[in-house]
């Protein structure tokens, strides 16, 4: 089985893949954490943690209003199916010799949810399909929708504690911008742990743990990925006025491999600060120290220090109109590389103008060089990464909504045979039972 994650990646030959560490450390202003003797994997770590909290907050505001298809006392369960049909045009992201198919995609979305108590609550959100290529079957598989996640918040006086297990699933090759050349590329991601916020009134402290476990359910090339990482975080916050937020937090990992391939690299921390509900701006800043055990027989990369940057933009203009930006510089782990220092930009639009009409458009483009700091084994190369989106969906019925989407994505690269475009548009149906 395979969970499907919205944002894949391009993808390389079996006999040409050589995967990197990953441990990947930040480095911050204010908080500190020192992590000895371990590998890390912080920048990730930081990005797990924004995504889970940002998932609690989510989830806590809807409690009182959670919708349901059937209920039994206090039980919920709501049922959502949909059915997706894609037309790809370069389903192994190639820059000759392109496949092209069809792609059926049905899938069931399930949300139950059960108040414990009055404040404590326990959720399960899964999506479980098929995709079903028509023309080269050999891809098609089962999938487990990203977001898929067991929950339970649980409050006491000031603390609020989340205990969850949260699976993610990369399969879409062409949304990785380092792969070229495959369609098979797939890893398994699977996050439990806990995590912990103290509410001061005007000051917030959290803390929280995750262990991940790494698997590739479907791709025998990239086996070399198999591990664990355990992950931690640090965050605080103050109110310094009405509306605005400043706190650092602090992140770190310790990632190890099943198989003697990769490299492993260890230490970081960084710093945060947030600004406005409706407005919200979330800089970053930090340091990224790899260091390399060089457990790897095939990959060799010098000790590398860098920093990143990150700027996070989110506002809502009006109740209609939304956009997003995400920008910055960093330095992660590679699958064909130890390493892959990038510069990004992603601004997204969401459109609400028309009554019943949902408009979405975005686009996310990539710089990056693979390699850096490389001694022997790994692959060197400059590429670029363009991808663009657009999605509309009408609310045909109460409860039937019908969608439209296209995606471009274009890559160029100083190695001429690693360059590809591929197009997709796709229609869906999705039918709402609360």
């Amino acid at each position: 089985m395979a969970v499907r994650k919205d944002r894949p990646g391009p993808a390389v030959p079996a006999s040409e893949i050589r995967t990197p560490p990953i441990g990947v450390a930040a480095c911050g202003l204010v908080v500190l954490i020192w992590v000895v003797a371990l590998p890390v994997q912080a920048q990730e770590a930081l990005h797990d943690s924004m995504t889970g909290e940002a998932a609690m907050e989510a989830r806590k505001l809807q409690v009182e209003s959670v919708p349901y298809t059937f209920k039994y006392g206090d039980f919920k369960v709501l049922v959502t199916p949909s059915l997706g049909l894609d037309w790809n045009d370069n389903v192994n992201i190639v820059r000759t010799n392109a496949l092209q198919d069809f792609i059926l995609s049905p899938l069931v979305r399930l949300d139950l949810s059960y108040p414990i108590t009055e404040n404590n609550l326990l959720s399960l959100n899964v999506g479980a399909g098929y995709e079903k290529y028509l023309d080269h079957d050999q891809y098609s598989t089962w999938f487990l929708q990203s977001g898929t996640e067991l929950s339970f918040d649980m409050f006491v006086k000031d603390f609020w504690f989340n205990f969850h297990d949260q699976i993610n699933y990369v399969q879409d090759t062409s949304q990785q911008p380092v792969l070229t050349g495959t369609a098979s590329y797939a890893t398994l991601n699977n996050t439990a742990g806990l995590s912990v916020t103290w509410d001061l009134n005007e000051a917030t402290l959290s803390a929280g743990y995750d262990h991940q476990n790494i698997i590739s359910p479907t791709a025998q090339q990239i086996e070399s990925q198999d591990g664990s990482t355990e992950m931690l975080f640090l965050r605080a916050g103050l109110k310094v006025y009405p509306g605005v937020i400043t706190g650092v937090e602090g992140t770190a990992a310790f990632t190890s491999y099943d198989q003697m391939v990769l490299n492993n690299n260890s230490v970081g921390v960084y710093a945060d600060w947030q600004v406005g509900k409706a407005f919200r701006i979330q800089p970053r800043v930090g340091y990224t120290i790899f260091q390399f055990q060089h457990t790897s027989t095939n990959l060799e990369t010098s000790g590398l220090n860098s920093w990143y940057a990150d700027l996070n933009v989110t506002h809502q203009i009006t109740d209609a109109i939304k956009y997003t930006l995400d920008a910055g510089h960093e330095v992660q782990t590679g699958i064909q590389s130890d390493v892959v220092d990038d510069w990004y930009v992603r601004p997204g639009i969401q459109w609400n103008i028309i009554r019943n009409v949902s408009l979405n458009t975005s686009l996310s483009y990539e710089h990056g060089k693979q390699g850096e700091g490389n001694v022997f084994g790994n692959l060197m190369e400059n590429f670029d990464w363009l991808g663009a989106n657009i999605g509309v969906s009408y609310s045909i019925l109460k409860r039937l909504s019908a969608g439209l989407h296209y995606r471009l994505t274009l890559r160029s690269s100083n190695i001429p045979n690693n360059e590809y475009t591929q197009n997709v548009i796709g229609i869906s149906l999705t039918y709402l039972t609360q």
